[in-house]
């Protein structure tokens, strides 16, 4: 009995196990039910997912979207843009590129410059691109083409999108691609396009062979070659003019008629540019390489393959329409590897120079050696020759007085520099060819520059490129004012030495006269007579107010200041110039008196008793105004001061001497700093006036590009000018 009760326990209890493992098996096959396991998926499903999702979020977002989220325009196309992303594949990584428009295209428009070559060659606007990210960017392997294409494709069925993908095949040269574009949920469009690059059947340089080769693959069979079908076809014929070579260039035999064979080998070649205002400075690359004539032929329909070659032969006058565009050189448009020399790039150089012109306090801290630094390369100094042959031409007699005929423009005089023809102005662009235009070499030219200055100075000798006047143009640099008023220092300097040696002889004749004798009068002065005398006023030659730069004014604004009276500080600095009028008046008039001065020089300051009946006496009613009747007036004190002389006999106000030695002082102990700042002001001005002198007929386009960029730079190099 015990046996058999035992018997049974243990089959109960093995059916309970069962019972209870079955139990366990259906909750877990509930669980399963209930997640979504992606560890049973493929790594090529997981791969379509990805891609989908991606697709999915381009398609939300949308071209205005993306192009806001860092969409990247495709060069050279303006209306192109393109966003990527990268994904991984087992051991590969592609990267699939979304190509869409910012504005979609009109009808016909698939011809032109701004068009993608898939987009030329496949008719579509928006298109995806898959290619690994490999060294050639294409894929080699045909399973691997067709699967990673046929991915794309049901990513975009799941996305319930049309857009068309293509994938890079073969090898690069022969820019080949296979393509698959879904039409709904019947019909499905594939592209394939391949290109030979040599070796081209003759059959196929024709319109009539391609027509032929286009028909066959639509074919299975040559059976089944279709007699007639119907063909869309447009067409562009593109003649392209060679390129001018002028290292090749030979003379004109005219021209070479008269020369030895020794003058024709060394006789310079004429450049493109010769006749350019810039070709005094530098020869630049010629930025039109050439001509392209585009003749284009709309979209016709033909039938037969003989229509094609009737096309092939029709003359470029029947196409619809031509396009004349030159052809650019690439480094007019990215000049990345700073090929391109010209104002531009030498400004960029000047510019570098400085903001390194803060490193020193005197420009002869630059001059020393630095042949042990590591960037002695870019701090090379030319030869003394080239220093002589600069120092020539900015001297030389031929130079001669400069008239500063410049191509005006209204932002011209708000970039603070110095005429372009001047002294100064021709300085700078010559640093702007000195070696590479870096700081030490702009130490070195500046230093041998002030020493020539320095000897015209002593020697008396005019400065060249100076314009010929008695003014300074405040409107200019600071340098440019002090080389003016040193040029009329050398004039004035060079008069007052003429005169001391012919000025003798009139002294001594003068002296032994007894009665009063009328000088420097510069004639009579209308309806105007003496007080006391009842002669006629007479107008004295007076001198010209002492000429002051920018500078020399602040200097007396700031003096007035710190007197705390401008008023009263304004008359004793002008002392001077009234005591000379006042001597002048005396010399003419010598038989005036105070009053008689006040009606000449201030009329203002004489008050009139004027009757109201019209009569008149003598001498004229009147009075001195309340400022010049005061007591202890200044003015009346410098009128009894006054010696009565000419003009000729009296010191000049501006002391040429002094002045034109303080003009010297200034530019021999101006800071690096204040020099590079005047001097990039001077040569962005100068660059752009000589640009501005190209003649280019009536393109008003040009002349508004001249305009922004004279804005540009006076806008830009305002903060330079706080110290000019």
């Amino acid at each position: 009995m015990a046996s058999s009760s035992s018997a049974r326990y243990a089959k109960h209890r093995r059916i309970g196990e069962d019972e209870e493992a079955e139990e366990d098996e259906e909750e877990a096959e509930e669980e399963l039910e209930r997640f979504d396991d992606f560890t049973i998926a493929s790594s090529w499903e997981r791969f379509i997912s990805e891609i989908e999702a991606i697709c999915r979020q381009w398609l939300a977002d949308g071209p205005k979207i993306l192009m806001q989220k860092g969409a990247e325009s495709v060069p050279p196309f303006e209306n192109l843009y393109m966003i990527k992303r990268e994904l991984k594949h087992g051991k590969r990584v592609y990267s699939m590129e979304y190509h869409f428009m910012k504005s979609a295209k009109g009808k016909n428009s698939y011809w032109d410059d701004d068009t993608h070559s898939m987009q030329l060659s496949f008719g579509v606007d928006e298109f995806l691109m898959i290619a690994p990210l490999s060294a050639s960017g294409v894929v080699l392997d045909d399973p691997e083409s067709t699967k990673l294409l046929s991915s794309v494709a049901i990513a975009l069925s799941n996305c319930g999108s049309n857009w068309p993908a293509f994938v890079p095949v073969h090898d690069p040269s022969r820019k080949a691609y296979i393509g698959i574009q879904n039409l709904g949920t019947v019909f499905t469009r594939r592209f394939e396009a391949d290109r030979i690059g040599s070796q081209v059947p003759i059959r196929l340089m024709h319109l009539e062979g391609l027509h032929e080769l286009f028909l066959s693959k639509f074919v299975l069979s040559s059976s089944d070659f279709p007699a007639r079908v119907k063909v869309h076809f447009s067409m562009k014929l593109t003649y392209r003019t060679p390129e001018y070579d002028y290292d090749n260039e030979t003379l004109d035999s005219e021209a070479t008629e008269s020369l030895t064979e020794n003058e024709v080998a060394s006789h310079p070649k004429k450049q493109w540019d010769d006749d350019c205002p810039w070709a005094e400075w530098y020869s630049a690359e010629d930025p039109v390489k050439g001509f392209e004539l585009t003749a284009i032929w709309g979209e016709r329909t033909f039938e037969e393959t003989l229509e094609m070659a009737e096309v092939e032969n029709a003359s470029s006058f029947d196409a619809d329409s031509w396009f004349l565009h030159p052809v650019v050189s690439q480094y007019m448009v990215d000049d990345s590897i700073g090929k391109f020399v010209g104002f531009a790039s030498q400004l960029h150089l000047l510019v570098n120079a400085y903001e390194s012109s803060a490193e020193a306090q005197f420009l002869e801290d630059f001059v020393a050696d630095t042949s042990g630094q590591d960037n002695s390369k870019s701090t090379t100094v030319p030869p003394p020759s080239v220093i002589d042959r600069v120092m020539k031409d900015l001297f030389s007699d031929e130079a001669g007085n400069s008239n500063y005929m410049e191509a005006e423009n209204k932002y011209t005089r708000a970039m603070r520099g110095a005429p372009a023809d001047s002294l100064f102005g021709q300085f700078c662009l010559h640093a702007l060819w000195f070696g590479n235009c870096n700081i030490r070499a702009i130490a070195v030219l500046w230093i041998d520059f002030v020493r020539e200055i320095r000897w015209c100075w002593e020697e008396s000798e005019r400065l060249p490129r100076m314009k010929s006047s008695s003014t300074i143009d405040l409107s200019s640099c600071l340098i440019h004012q002090k080389l003016q008023m040193l040029a009329i220092c050398i004039e004035r300097k060079n008069s007052l030495n003429r005169e001391k040696g012919a000025g003798h002889k009139d002294e001594t004749s003068t002296t032994t006269a007894v009665t009063k004798t009328r000088k420097g009068s510069a004639g009579v002065v209308p309806k105007m007579m003496l007080l006391n005398t009842f002669q006629e006023m007479h107008a004295p030659y007076t001198q010209d107010a002492p000429l002051m730069t920018e500078d020399m004014h602040e200097e007396r604004l700031h003096a007035a200041e710190a007197f705390g009276n401008a008023i009263g500080l304004s008359g004793q600095l002008e002392r001077d110039i009234l005591s000379s009028d006042m001597s002048a008046f005396k010399a003419a008039n010598p038989d005036a008196v105070f009053e008689d001065f006040i009606r000449w020089h201030s009329p203002g300051d004489w008050v009139s008793d004027y009757k109201a009946d019209g009569s008149s006496g003598w001498p004229p009613k009147g009075k001195l105004s309340q400022r010049m009747s005061e007591h202890g007036n200044v003015w009346r004190k410098i009128w009894n001061d006054a010696p009565p002389l000419p003009v000729s006999e009296q010191k000049s106000l501006l002391d040429p001497v002094r002045e034109g030695e303080k003009v010297l002082h200034y530019l021999e102990t101006l800071r690096p700093q204040q020099l590079l700042e005047q001097m990039v002001c001077t040569a962005f001005k100068s660059s752009a006036d000589i640009l501005n002198k190209t003649t280019y007929g009536g393109f008003k386009l040009m002349k508004t590009k001249m305009d922004q960029l004279y804005a540009t730079m006076a806008s830009t190099l305002k903060s330079l000018q706080g110290s000019l």
